[in-house]
């Protein structure tokens, strides 16, 4: 019977040995932060990456009375890391150099020019493919960033380049919409809502000021709603001037967690696909070529 005990011993040690060696095998070797690796740790980083960047891009706005300036900052990137961890690329350091003049009005605020938003992106990701990084993922946490970093994306076209640039654009399934709504205690929001609020206190809950969220109100205030069919930059003010959009005061970590997961569970796919496609640079290749006499391009 001792013999069986120590046999059966053995096998289990051995069992949780591999185990742990399987696991550890599946692990990054390397940090994912681009700050935090060696010079000649970053030549082996490029190569596991398989020359995949993301830049978790955020700004430096008011999020209601309740919640940091950096919140869209800190909380992309939770979602790039945690998804750069789970299918291995390199993540840019933090970026808050975004579109944010509609909040030019609130403490804390910092609204770079647009010159300056458009020239640090675009030199960012040339220097990034400067050094062996050909497939930039922008990764936003910022909804002023929407149209500007599409436009972004789609001005790469305007000059020859050996590198491309992709937007995470994720989406909110309708069995995930549904869940929520079963969570939520509110129905409206956009901005260091019921959402936002949980998403912070899912990873950074020491950042939350969650008494101070029904200081402020953050009702639409509806001011422009007569213009019907037209759009003007000042629509979010004339909505929300206290820059709070809904109510973060019912907020719960459990929330927050699934959206948080959801969204890295996305970016991890899209990460796999850009890893291992080679059509986008293919493409554009053709296209730089074709575009410099399109006289004879085939009709």
């Amino acid at each position: 019977m001792k013999y069986i005990q120590k046999s059966v011993l053995v096998i289990f040690l051995v069992s949780a040995l591999a185990a742990k060696t399987h696991a550890e095998s599946n692990q990054p070797s390397m940090s994912v932060q681009y700050k935090e690796l060696t010079s000649p740790d970053f030549i082996r980083a490029v190569q596991e990456a398989q020359s995949t960047c993301l830049i978790p891009l955020g700004v430096l706005e008011k999020h209601g009375p309740h919640l940091p300036l950096g919140t869209d900052m800190i909380d992309i990137r939770e979602i790039a890391l945690r998804a750069a961890k789970k299918e291995y690329a390199i993540v840019f350091p933090e970026y808050y150099f975004g579109q944010i003049h509609e909040a030019k009005h609130q403490p804390g605020t910092l609204a770079y020019s647009s010159e300056l938003i458009w020239n640090v992106l675009d030199e960012t990701c040339k220097e990034l493919a400067r050094n062996g990084l050909k497939k930039i993922i922008l990764v936003n946490g910022h909804g002023g960033n929407n149209n500007f970093l599409r436009y972004f994306c789609q001005s790469q076209l305007e000059s020859a380049k050996d590198y491309a640039v992709i937007l995470f654009t994720p989406e909110t399934p309708a069995e995930l919409v549904k869940e929520l709504e079963g969570m939520r205690k509110t129905t409206t929001g956009g901005h260091a809502d019921e959402v936002e609020t949980s998403m912070m206190l899912a990873h950074r809950s020491e950042l939350v000021k969650l008494e101070k969220a029904r200081d402020q109100s953050g009702k639409d205030q509806q001011r422009l709603d007569h213009l019907e069919h037209g759009y003007t930059g000042i629509w979010w003010y004339a909505k929300y001037p206290n820059h709070y959009a809904g109510d973060g005061s019912p907020a719960r970590a459990k929330i927050g967690e699934r959206v948080l997961n959801n969204r890295v569970e996305q970016l991890v796919e899209l990460i796999k696909t850009v890893k291992s496609d080679e059509k986008i640079l293919q493409l554009q290749k053709r296209f730089f070529e074709e575009s410099k006499h399109p006289i004879k391009t085939k009709q």
